[in-house]
């Protein structure tokens, strides 16, 4: 009796399935590290420092301009964040410079 001939190899399924996982990897590096800095500019907002703030906005936007271009999320998606952002940073108060004033004695 002949034996059964062995079904061929799924090589373009196989190649798929690493090139999605290799992605997969990629795209949650990306979402967590703008996890991260998203973080850190509220956190800017929170202390009150709005220098440091305005810093820290530049370097999210730049982010998600950057994970828009590697088409992580959709672009109307970080437009939508980087606007809500800017709106919050305006809402940070500026620490009122010290009074020079007349001195009571």
């Amino acid at each position: 009796m002949a034996e059964a001939p062995k079904p061929k190899k799924q090589t373009s399924a196989e190649k798929r399935a690493r090139q999605n996982e290799k992605r997969r990897a990629r795209n949650f590096a990306i979402k967590s590290s703008l996890k991260t800095i998203n973080k850190k500019f509220l956190d800017a907002c929170a202390t009150g420092d709005k220098v440091q703030a305005e810093a820290m906005l530049r370097e999210t936007a730049k982010a998600f301009d950057k994970a828009v271009s590697k088409n992580v999320i959709h672009k109307n998606k970080a437009s939508r964040k980087k606007a809500r952002l800017a709106k919050r940073l305006q809402n940070v108060s500026v620490p009122a410079p010290a009074k020079k004033g007349s001195k009571k004695s």
